[in-house]
């Protein structure tokens, strides 16, 4: 560890929060390259879809093996290394999406020929999906150690949408032993990938009630000071779309940033009211609690802070609303070193080392903001 590590220890738990969002993960990746480099691993990591897949492979390593594991997963999901051919640079990313669309990515997930067939074919409640991702399940067989996460010190949550009654449901390793099924489960996405069945019930993508799985952490018992690494994938940020394409790719944007602005601001809002009446409750004078109701009333306020270090994955030059199948090496490696950049940046800046007010409970810290990359040099 390291004395980075030491700080925000000795202010509570760090946590780990990714998003989902396919190919665009690659910037997870970045962002936990840059916290191991710096000595700092999280104790608790949460996950939504591509983001439960990288928290799964960093809860279910060992430390020193975590980031090369990471490193492997993307590597063998990237387009072109597999694909029986190089893939010229002139065709384009159009062409390459269009070849994940139509062929699948071999280490992730194939074509279903039946599904293609009629939208109306009877294929079963968890067959019924254009893909199988029987080629993840054996690749998360063989880099995740799920022993590790159920018996390690490392917490790791998965989020998943219950399909029949539209709950978000929070698979804990605090809570139950988890699997493969838990992290297939997290990123089951529709009509794509199929419906997990796990106890009896069927789950799609958590992304799909709640993108942005944060609210575990805030709502979490007992409540813990904490360092909240958000790490954001989808962009609430943005220009106004003046083609039907920018159309396309901002509406994607704003459906799975998952109203991270209402969120923060109810947060902040809920924290400020704990801090409140923690607050009054130290103004009672003693034996003015005659029916004996004030600890029932403390027990509604909290003095935890947190301290949520947003990190927005950048806008690149040459997306679109297609940049979710982007697995071109290109595309992963510019993901990945702006997540790096973008922690490096937050790290140096040490934002929770600043003043705070007293009844702030919510401190948000937003270190990147969409700035746009040069994708041929891969440079701001």
């Amino acid at each position: 560890m390291s004395e980075l590590y030491d700080e925000l220890s000795q202010r509570g738990q760090i946590v780990l929060v990714f998003q989902g969002g396919g190919a665009l993960g690659a910037y997870q990746a970045g962002v936990y390259e840059a916290l191991h480099e710096a000595g700092v691993e999280p104790d608790w990591v949460v996950g939504t879809s591509i983001g439960a897949i990288n928290a799964a492979l960093i809860a279910g390593s060992a430390p020193a093996e975590r980031l090369d594991r990471l490193r492997e997963f993307w590597r063998r999901v990237e387009t072109g290394s597999f694909m029986g051919f190089p893939i010229p640079d002139w065709i384009g990313q159009a062409t390459r999406n269009m070849l994940t669309i139509s062929t699948g990515l071999p280490a992730f997930f194939q074509p279903r020929p039946m599904a293609f067939l009629s939208p109306f074919t009877k294929l079963g409640s968890e067959e019924a999906a254009y893909y199988s991702v029987d080629p993840l399940r054996e690749l998360l067989g063989e880099l995740v150690d799920f022993e590790r996460i159920n018996s390690g010190p490392m917490r790791l949550c998965v989020g998943a949408a219950k399909v029949q009654s539209s709950e978000m449901v929070y698979f804990d390793s605090n809570k139950t032993p988890l699997g493969i099924d838990h992290v297939l489960a997290s990123g089951a996405l529709p009509p794509a990938f199929p419906a997990v069945r796990i106890d009896g019930e069927l789950y799609w993508d958590g992304g799909i009630l709640s993108n942005t799985p944060v609210e575990i952490v805030f709502d979490d018992e007992p409540r813990r000071n904490s360092t909240v690494f958000a790490v954001h994938l989808w962009n609430p940020h943005g220009h106004e779309p003046e083609t039907i394409w920018q159309v396309l790719n901002r509406h994607k944007d704003l459906q799975y940033s998952s109203r991270a602005v209402q969120n923060i601001k109810r947060q902040r809002q809920l924290h400020r009211l704990r801090h409140v009446v923690s607050e009054i409750a130290k103004l009672v004078p003693d034996g003015a609690d005659r029916e004996n109701r004030l600890e029932e009333l403390r027990a509604y306020g909290c003095d935890t802070r947190m301290h949520v270090i947003r990190l927005l994955n950048p806008v690149l030059d040459t997306e679109d609303h297609s940049k979710d199948i982007d697995f071109s090496p290109e595309g992963i490696r510019l993901r990945r070193e702006a997540g790096y950049r973008d922690t490096r940046r937050a790290l140096a800046m040490a934002p929770w080392r600043d003043e705070v007010e007293p009844l702030e409970g919510f401190v948000l810290h937003e270190i990147s903001g969409g700035v746009a990359i040069d994708a041929a040099a891969g440079r701001e």
